[in-house]
């Protein structure tokens, strides 16, 4: 039975998943988006969420406890300057995971974890549209018959009034 196992280990003594998660979380919110394993990210959102909760309420004694987790005021400041203020409406829900694939040498699960607030990568971007062999015939079947319809117009025009001026 799973009885208090509510989080995972992630193959490492508490004082280095700590550390670790403690390092991520720092990368991320000075980065707003980092690349790593599926299991971390999820670790890692577990951790990050209730910080980024915290920071809403900008008093000294949140401050501290957010520094207690991170342990770099460089990320601490960035955290409560702009992060706060640009998730200040957002009730929870501030990472985001999208899987990248696996990585090759051992075929982990790959992924990046970025802030919500911060995809401008991703909203510049359009939706790239998913091509395979029939779709490129469809593709060039609905472009074929634009085409010669409005060569067609041109051509219709042009054809009889050659033929009255040489009669």
């Amino acid at each position: 039975m799973r009885h208090n196992k509510k989080f995972n280990h992630l193959s490492r003594t508490a004082s280095h998943r700590a550390a670790m998660l403690s390092n991520m979380a720092v990368s991320l919110i000075m980065h707003k988006r980092i690349t790593t394993t599926v299991a971390k990210a999820k670790a890692l959102k577990k951790y990050v969420e209730p910080l980024i909760t915290k920071s809403k309420n900008d008093t000294t004694n949140s401050r501290r406890v957010v520094f207690s987790y991170l342990k770099d005021k460089y990320a601490v400041t960035e955290l409560f300057k702009e992060i706060s203020v640009k998730v200040a409406d957002r009730p929870g829900g501030y990472t985001r995971i999208i899987k990248t694939g696996f990585r090759a040498n051992d075929a982990a699960p790959m992924c990046f974890i970025e802030l919500v607030d911060y995809d401008e990568n991703m909203a510049k971007t359009e939706k790239k549209v998913r091509r395979t062999r029939r779709s490129k015939k469809a593709a060039a079947a609905d472009e074929a018959p634009a085409a010669p319809v409005a060569e067609a117009t041109e051509e219709a025009p042009a054809a009889p009034v050659a033929e009255e001026t040489a009669e």
